[in-house]
């Protein structure tokens, strides 16, 4: 299709690489809608994604904290759109962004409800439940949350914008917060197979292993993605202190800042169990080190590390409130926690897979079986159908507005 002919779409994400949960969501999916729209991207960073089809336009990094930056990216994003629009010609069909980014996208796909998190997380974010050294950081994360919670009232509360679920149980959070009840779209995100598979995972184990200096018996425990307060590593790192009788390593993966669980550790006399490690773009090299994935998240849509390792035949331990739940049955394809902060429960389903190889690998090779239908690329035909959806019910809306001449 010639791009002239092609719906021109803006596509607005602070960054876009594969590191990143949400941010690797949004770089599978523009990748491949290319096709069919003309792509114009409004991002401060963008790594890992093939620019020739794709128009990246860039915005300036406010240097300083976050909450600064994302004001800056919010309200930069209109005022380079505008510009590009009223002075450029760059008229867009829809606009879309991951979460709350602008207040005029079209489209938006729902990666978290903020106000669910907080309602979840209400005592890990307490200043009573960390350390005093960490009140800075934790005030500055509250502060942040408060804002996206109040945008997010008013944004996903207007039926004007078209929700993107990632999992069901987001259409709870978003009538239990906003009164959103209108019936919304489903895409569980995608994977890519020829990565995530058992081959891959048992080639690189030895090597993996020999290289994070794990013995070969050790029973290790692994927690990939970013954000370590929503992903539950505080429940994690203290189910440990119940398994100290165990030769069990647990391996933390994650552009986090590790001081703070480091004294966590500590604090529980577990600080010879974990390993912290910086992300690597392979990610399977950690996959292939581990014997169990565990994401206890606290507030999760749709965990990617969740559904990659389970791709790898890898047996999972996740919470109901990670998304990724809903593609699997308990005791079958994974176990699953009822209580993200009941670090018995936790310790306890660590302890019986430890105690029952055959159990691991069972879930792992049903996990993988589960997981096989989901690939990137029907994402994007699900994706590629929504937006043409909201393109032709925008120039729909807008012949009715146009007057009927007279004579």
């Amino acid at each position: 299709m010639n791009i002239k002919n092609k719906p021109r779409i803006a596509v607005l994400s602070p960054f876009v690489d594969k590191h990143h949960g949400t941010e690797r969501i949004i770089a599978e999916w523009v990748s491949r809608l290319t096709s069919c729209f003309d792509v114009h991207l409004y991002s401060q960073h963008v790594a890992e994604l093939d620019l020739s089809e794709i128009t990246w336009h860039r915005i300036p990094t406010l240097p300083g904290p976050h909450l600064l930056n994302y004001l800056w990216w919010f309200g930069a994003n209109h005022l380079w759109r505008f510009w590009d629009s009223h002075v450029r010609g760059l008229r867009y069909a829809l606009v879309f962004t991951p979460g709350i980014n602008c207040l005029d996208a079209d489209v938006i796909s729902v990666h978290i409800v903020f106000a669910e998190f907080c309602r979840l997380a209400r005592t890990e974010l307490s200043f009573r439940s960390n350390p005093v050294r960490s009140w800075p950081r934790l005030f500055h994360r509250r502060l942040y949350y408060k804002l996206i919670t109040l945008m997010e009232r008013k944004i996903y509360s207007s039926p004007r914008h078209q929700l993107i679920l990632i999992a069901k149980k987001t259409a709870e959070d978003l009538k239990r917060h906003y009164s959103r009840n209108d019936p919304l779209p489903i895409v569980y995100v995608g994977l890519n197979h020829e990565i995530f598979n058992l081959p891959n995972r048992l080639r690189l184990r030895s090597q993996s292993r020999e290289s994070l200096r794990l013995a070969q018996n050790t029973f290790v425990l692994l927690l990939v993605g970013n954000d370590w307060k929503k992903k539950g590593l505080d429940a994690l790192l203290a189910s440990l202190s119940y398994l100290k009788d165990l030769d069990v390593v647990l391996l933390v993966a994650g552009r986090d800042e590790a001081s703070p669980y480091k004294a966590l550790a500590q604090q529980y006399g577990v600080e010879a169990m974990v390993k912290f490690l910086a992300p690597r773009p392979d990610v399977v090299f950690y996959y292939s080190a581990a014997d169990v994935n565990v994401g206890p998240s606290l507030e999760d849509t749709f965990a990617l590390p969740t559904a990659e390792a389970m791709a790898c035949a890898l047996p999972v331990i996740t919470s109901l409130e990670n998304g990724t739940s809903e593609i699997i049955v308990d005791g079958r394809d994974g176990l699953l926690l009822k209580s993200a902060t009941d670090v018995h429960e936790l310790a306890s389903k660590i302890r019986q897979l430890y105690l029952d190889r055959d159990l691991c690998k069972r879930l792992g090779e049903n996990g993988a079986k589960a997981v096989t239908p989901y690939t990137w690329e029907d994402n994007a035909l699900r994706i590629g159908a929504i937006f043409e959806e909201v393109c032709l019910r925008k120039s729909a809306g807008r012949r009715q507005q146009v007057p009927e001449k007279i004579g």
